[in-house]
């Protein structure tokens, strides 16, 4: 069973922007740290960025002033805007819920190149 939804991944040009979201429930949403982690091939699963229920974030310091975490608590979902894109962004992102135990989307390929 899928909890989170992910969306907005894709294939953009280096320097180029993409937004990424996931929707989750409730129950799930409004207690949970959210967060956005990536695996590139051949590498390990890494966090990008966080969010808490009340806003505090928290970056990967390769996404500093080019990434940026929010939430919508209406909506139930985070987004990860991301600008700037290189090369090195390319991979899997997933989206991630803290509440007790972890959920996570199924992920979203993200490809920077030109």
């Amino acid at each position: 069973q899928v909890l989170l939804v992910e969306s907005g991944g894709g294939l953009v040009q280096p320097g180029g922007s993409l937004r990424l979201s996931c929707a989750a429930p409730d129950i799930i949403f409004s207690n949970s740290v959210m967060g956005w982690y990536r695996q590139a091939p051949g590498k390990q699963r890494e966090l990008v960025a966080s969010v808490t229920r009340v806003g505090s974030t928290n970056y990967a310091d390769s996404v500093k002033g080019r990434f940026t975490i929010s939430r919508d608590n209406a909506k139930n979902t985070v987004y990860l805007q991301m600008n700037s894109l290189t090369p090195e962004d390319t991979a899997v992102y997933y989206c991630n819920a803290r509440f007790q135990i972890d959920y996570w989307g199924q992920g979203t390929q993200v490809t920077v190149s030109s």
